[in-house]
């Protein structure tokens, strides 16, 4: 019996940076609206998946997957799980329903990441990096312990900036790169068959959002050079060549290979996948670390090989840091812009790279893919798979 897994549809809202265009739907709208997307482009009877697996970093506590999923239609008999592996828990959550479909335990599944910082809760213990409407992010004893350093992401990225030798003027390079690949991609209306309109009503009427509202075609290395440095005031690490603060959901549909037939669809196969741990102080890094177990325990990888890589980029010079160390081309790697321009609503980020690769890759026989993440605390995730009839 055929035990592969896999992923045969994937959905997203568009981007919205904080407090703009989604600041008024909270993190259940807008998975809701995502799962319902999937639901209807499959046709998906109420009763078929065996359950729905959602991420959140900062969200409203409480099972959100379970509420997505009675919200979404689908029978009472579904059940919902919601985890918690920061920025990278949207990938983790697809990873999991990989293996439960490779496992036996199910044969369809959803599964992705949402985040609305807009409408996050107040953290106790916070920062400096402070929304207007008074909600606070990144708080400082969150992402690690054992007496190990507990730096925010932007004083990791400055860390590996440092450590790597990645100069200002090459982070804000790539941070520019990455917005003229995003405003590339929706000029040629490449997102527009995986987000899922938001409609929003308020005083002033009803809004459709459809598109990504962060890449900047006006930030070039120029005007990027003129940003000030958020950690210090000799480091290299600004606004501009750091991910947004976003808000935003991703999922996609897991299917056994029986199922995938059923549904007529072509996917990308699930091959394998690591998550690791690394030294916390260099938190950024931690894809590297995964990506490396994963070449240990499969001889057939190579990340010279890939066709493409999805990687969520945090930072500029964790992006950087990672490309120098995989040896991979750099035109491989977020070819229509990655974080840094699109945002980074941190549960849904890994979906969303998920979600990318799907659109890219699905149905281009022989190809193969990489969605990678560098995780909060010291951690990393690095998924692999081809599209159908590829390797393995």
């Amino acid at each position: 019996m055929d035990e592969s897994a896999l992923i045969v549809a994937g959905r997203r809202t568009p981007i919205a940076r904080l407090d703009g265009d989604l600041a008024t739907l909270d993190a259940q709208t807008l998975a809701t609206i995502v799962v319902r997307a999937l639901i209807e482009d499959v046709g998906l009877a109420p009763d078929a998946v065996a359950d729905v697996i959602l991420a959140t970093a900062a969200g409203p506590g409480g099972n959100l997957a379970r509420r997505v999923a009675l919200d979404a239609g689908l029978a009472a008999a579904v059940p919902g799980m919601t985890i918690d592996r920061q920025c990278g828990g949207g990938l983790d959550a697809i990873v999991l329903a990989c293996r439960l479909v490779e496992a036996g335990a199910g044969e369809l599944y959803i599964a992705g990441g949402v985040e609305s910082a807009s409408t996050s809760p107040v953290r106790a213990e916070a920062a400096q990096d402070q929304g207007r409407g008074g909600r606070r992010f990144f708080p400082r004893r969150m992402f690690a312990g054992g007496g190990h350093d507990d730096p925010g992401m932007a004083e990791s990225a400055e860390t590996i900036a440092a450590e790597w030798g990645i100069p200002r003027t090459c982070q804000d390079a790539y941070a520019g790169r990455s917005h003229q690949r995003a405003i590339a991609a929706q000029v040629a209306g490449v997102f527009n068959r995986e987000i899922a309109p938001c409609t929003i009503t308020n005083p002033r009427g009803t809004q459709v959002v459809a598109e990504d509202s962060c890449p900047r075609a006006t930030l070039t290395p120029e005007r990027l050079a003129r940003f000030p440095t958020i950690v210090t005031a000799g480091g290299t690490v600004t606004a501009g060549n750091a991910s947004q603060i976003a808000d935003g959901a991703a999922a996609v549909i897991v299917a056994s290979r029986r199922m995938a037939e059923r549904l007529g669809r072509p996917g990308l196969r699930h091959l394998d996948s690591c998550t690791t741990g690394v030294d916390p102080r260099l938190c950024g890094i931690g894809g590297v670390a995964a990506v490396r177990l994963l070449a240990q325990r499969n001889a057939a990888f190579a990340a010279d090989a890939l066709t493409q890589m999805a990687l969520t980029e945090a930072f500029a010079s964790q992006t950087l840091a990672t490309i120098d160390e995989l040896g991979i081309d750099e035109r491989l790697v977020n070819p229509h812009g990655g974080a840094i321009a699109l945002g980074h609503p941190w549960g849904a980020s890994g979906a969303i790279q998920m979600v990318r690769l799907v659109a890219d890759l699905a149905g281009r026989r022989g190809e193969t893919g990489l969605a990678l993440a560098a995780i909060a605390g010291g951690m990393g995730t690095a998924a692999w798979f081809a599209a159908d009839g590829g390797v393995g």
